[in-house]
C-alpha cells in the first residue's frame, strides 16, 4: 500500500497530461476513434513513460496536487493544440477557395470531426491526413508530448514564469498568424484564378450586355476552379508536407521556451 502511494501521484499526473493531449491532438481527436480506445492508449504511453521518469521528480498528495494536475491538463492540451492548428491551416484554405468557387453554401458534415465542414476543405483535409499517415506524424506528436517530460517536469512552476513574462503568450499568437498565413498561401493559386476568372466575366458583361452572366458566370468558375485543383493536387502534397514541418519545429520551439 505504501508503494502505491508513493508511485500514483506521479502515474495520476502523467496519465493527466496525457490524455488531455489526445483531446485536441489531430486524428487522435477524432470522433471516429473510440473514447475506450484513446484512454487504453493513454494508459498504456503513461506506463511507458512512468517506467522511464519513475520517482525522478517525486510528486506528494497535497493541497497543490489539484493545482498539479490542472497544469498537466493544461500542458496536454496545449502541446495537441498547437499540432491540430496546423492542420486547421488546410480546411481553411478550402474554405477560402469555396466562397470563390461558390461552394460556400454547400458545407458537408466532416465525419472526422463532427462538425460541418466546406467541400475543398474537406477534401483537402482528408488527403493531408492520409499523408500524414504516409509520414508516420503521428508518430512524431506522440514522441513530441514523450519528449515534453525533459523541458516541462512534473515538479516546478515553469508555466507560471513563462505566463508571467508572455513569451508563452506571445508564442501562441505567432502561432495562429503562421496558420493564417500559411491557409491564406494554400489558396492563393486557387483564389487568384478565380479573381482572374471575375474581371474576365465583367469585362465580357460590359462588351457583350445581352450575355446573361450570371447564368454563365457560376459553370465557368467552377470549371476553373476544379481544373485548378486537379493542377495543384501534386504541388499541395508537397506544400502539406512543408506544413507538417512547421507543425513539428513548432512544437520544438513551444519546447524551448522552457528552457
Amino acid at each position: 500500500m505504501e508503494q502505491i502511494l508513493q508511485y500514483l501521484p506521479n502515474f495520476l499526473l502523467i496519465f493527466c497530461r496525457i490524455t488531455a493531449f489526445f483531446v485536441t491532438a489531430p486524428i487522435f481527436n477524432s470522433k471516429n476513434i473510440p473514447t475506450q480506445f484513446k484512454i487504453g492508449l493513454s494508459f498504456f504511453i503513461t506506463m511507458i513513460i512512468f517506467s522511464i521518469l519513475g520517482l525522478t521528480h517525486p510528486v506528494s498528495f497535497d493541497s497543490l496536487y489539484i493545482v498539479a494536475i490542472f497544469r498537466e491538463i493544461f500542458i496536454g492540451l496545449t502541446i495537441g493544440f498547437i499540432a491540430y492548428l496546423y492542420l486547421t491551416a488546410i480546411q481553411m484554405a478550402g474554405t477560402f477557395a469555396d466562397m470563390q468557387i461558390g461552394f460556400g453554401l454547400a458545407n458537408i458534415i466532416d465525419p472526422m470531426n463532427g462538425f460541418q465542414s466546406p467541400i475543398l476543405g474537406n477534401f483537402k483535409y482528408i488527403l493531408a491526413v492520409l499523408l500524414f499517415f504516409a509520414m508516420n506524424g503521428h508518430h512524431f506528436i506522440i514522441d513530441g508530448i514523450v519528449q515534453s517530460y525533459h523541458w516541462i517536469p512534473l515538479s516546478g512552476n515553469v508555466i507560471a514564469s513563462k505566463f508571467q513574462d508572455g513569451s508563452l503568450t506571445m508564442f501562441v499568437v505567432r502561432s495562429f498568424t503562421e496558420v493564417f498565413s500559411v491557409a491564406i498561401q494554400l489558396s492563393a493559386p486557387i483564389v487568384v484564378s478565380l479573381f482572374l476568372t471575375d474581371v474576365g466575366l465583367g469585362i465580357l458583361a460590359k462588351t457583350a450586355p445581352q450575355l446573361n452572366i450570371f447564368v454563365v458566370g457560376i459553370p465557368i468558375k467552377l470549371l476553373v476552379g476544379l481544373v485548378m485543383l486537379m493542377l495543384l493536387i501534386p504541388g499541395l502534397l508537397h506544400l502539406d508536407l512543408g506544413l507538417f514541418q512547421k507543425m513539428f519545429a513548432r512544437i520544438d520551439q513551444m519546447f524551448a521556451i522552457f528552457t
